[in-house]
């Protein structure tokens, strides 16, 4: 546990993709995954001072995040994305797949961004994203929550790498699906950042609003 006799150590607390997956994998977060989520809450990256500042409890988790590789320390003071949507989904998304190939669907099956997939094909593969949320809530009221977070499909019988892979992520609420063709590099930092520009898109249209 950190020592409060002595300083913080220097730098700027970054969420990693572990960290963003375990946090965001659900509708209604923990407390230590509410935690977790304050580090994209603001538009750039906080100092241990600036977390804990609201939640002193923190303190109790900052040892224990950092063993199971869900915060970082960074050199420097990173801000969190600060461009349209528009240009910047279609971008960030075709970091998480080996091919370039992703779509991000929203919980209804609309499409929202696509890379490497034609709109044709896009459209079909969110459509089906929404089959999947039917089924996962399904299995949710029998259950079975190992269903929630992920699928893949493969092409292969040898089934080295996937042909698709579904993964859902929830951001203050809203379901999102990513839809990613070929080889899945979801320990990527493009994912934090995928969430960091959704989050921060949600926090700007409610100040708007």
């Amino acid at each position: 546990m950190l020592d409060k006799s002595t300083p913080p150590p220097p730098g700027w607390l970054l969420m990693t993709p572990a960290g963003a997956m375990a946090a965001f994998a659900v509708r209604e977060p923990s407390a230590d995954m509410a935690a977790l989520q304050a580090l994209t809450a603001a538009p750039h990256a906080l100092t241990l001072a600036e977390w804990l500042a609201p939640a002193p409890e923190n303190a109790a988790r900052h040892d224990r995040f950092m063993e199971q590789g869900w915060i970082e320390i960074s050199p420097r003071r990173l801000s969190g994305p600060e461009v349209q949507l528009d240009g910047f989904l279609p971008h960030v998304i075709g970091g998480l797949s080996g091919s370039r190939r992703a779509a991000l669907a929203s919980q209804d099956g609309f499409t929202l961004a696509h890379t490497g997939f034609t709109h044709e094909e896009a459209d079909g593969l969110c459509a089906a994203a929404a089959d999947f949320m039917d089924f996962v809530e399904r299995q949710v009221t029998r259950g079975w929550t190992g269903v929630c977070h992920a699928v893949s499909f493969h092409e292969d019988v040898a089934m080295l790498i996937p042909a698709k892979t579904f993964l859902l992520f929830w951001v203050d609420g809203v379901a999102y699906w990513l839809v990613i063709g070929d080889e899945p590099l979801i320990n990527n930092q493009a994912f934090v950042e995928l969430i960091w520009g959704l989050k921060m898109a949600g926090r700007r249209f409610k100040v708007a609003g």
